[in-house]
């Protein structure tokens, strides 16, 4: 993955981007994946916003992986603390 300008292809890639992060063992390309996921999930929620359609069960999972990105995000950090 890239760290250059952040580009979603699809509309899953937010998905691929998540699972990228949540599974990262190494710590110090945790936090990169973590951002990744986080760009593409708010991405994501931008273009449903302006989408017809219902999208009420992905508008969800977003919002779980970003509270779950959020989590990780705060363990990683505490993590590289101690």
């Amino acid at each position: 993955m890239s760290t250059g300008a952040f580009q979603a292809p699809d509309s899953k890639a937010w998905a691929e981007f998540y699972r990228a992060a949540i599974f990262e063992v190494d710590q110090s390309r945790r936090i990169e994946r973590i951002r990744l996921a986080e760009t593409a999930a708010a991405q994501r929620k931008r273009d449903l916003v302006s989408s017809e359609g219902d999208h009420v069960e992905e508008q969800h999972a977003l919002d779980d992986a970003l509270y779950v990105l959020r989590v990780l995000r705060l363990t990683s950090a505490k993590e590289s603390a101690d």
